[in-house]
């Protein structure tokens, strides 16, 4: 049975974090709110799975998976428990753990780079905390984003199996994931990225490797791949990209 996703469908938002694995994968899922509301999909449905009475393990908020019974919430959640089921997780538990702790990290990043538009309160507008967001964005691009950066490239480097994946010796989700933070990262601060890649050799080299991967390529290529905007988490404000 295919995989069952609900997230919303007019962004990549964290929901993209897990369809890049599923598409890198190959894996059979439906994209339940980008279904028409005629076969039973849409916000609608999405709205409906999230408030379900019945459910055991209801999700605070999408994104949200459904495998069978099983419904998982959180995206590095999401991820630790498709990986395996994909082929796209460690083997051994060690590896399981350390591909979890460095997701883990990377969702910590994505926090971050959400406040750089709404440092405030989610539910206000941009326009309502400009101030604050160009003096956390200063911040943020001054001194937290290189330190991620220089944290992933240094796990690339000592990896005992080469600089060619996070974790192991062949591709993860964490690979898929930093992936998709370079892609968002580059849309939102084209300047800033331009001039903190050349610090990060390994992991843009990875970026490139993951990027050329043909399941990967071909959805990047496709209309499935929703295209960044202003209403997601990667936003382009060209006086916060200094």
């Amino acid at each position: 049975m295919a995989f069952e996703f609900f997230y919303w469908p007019t962004i990549q938002g964290r929901g993209e974090f897990v369809r890049v694995a599923l598409e890198d994968a190959g894996a059979a899922y439906i994209d339940v709110a980008r279904k028409p509301e005629a076969l039973g999909g849409g916000v609608a449905a999405l709205l409906q799975a999230l408030r379900d009475p019945n459910a055991e393990h209801p999700p605070y908020a999408p994104p949200f998976l459904r495998d069978g019974a099983r419904v998982i919430s959180q995206s590095a959640n999401i991820l630790r428990y498709l990986g395996p089921k994909i082929g796209l997780a460690p083997s051994d538990e060690a590896g399981c753990e350390w591909a979890h702790q460095l997701q883990l990290v990377i969702t910590d990043l994505i926090k971050e780079v959400h406040d750089t538009h709404h440092p405030l309160a989610a539910n206000w507008y941009y326009d309502e905390q400009k101030p604050e967001a160009l003096r956390y964005t200063q911040h943020f691009l001054a001194q937290r984003l290189p330190g991620y950066l220089a944290y992933f490239e240094r796990v690339l480097a000592r990896n005992s199996h080469g600089p060619g994946h996070l974790v192991g010796n062949a591709i993860s989700y964490v690979d898929t994931s930093m992936f998709q933070m370079v892609e968002g990262l580059r849309y939102a601060f084209p300047k800033a990225m331009a001039r903190a890649e050349n610090a990060v050799p390994l992991l843009i080299a990875l970026h490139d490797r993951v990027a050329q991967r043909p399941k990967l390529a071909a959805y990047l290529a496709s209309s499935r791949r929703i295209a960044f905007n202003e209403h997601g988490i990667f936003r382009h404000y060209p006086e916060l990209d200094a």
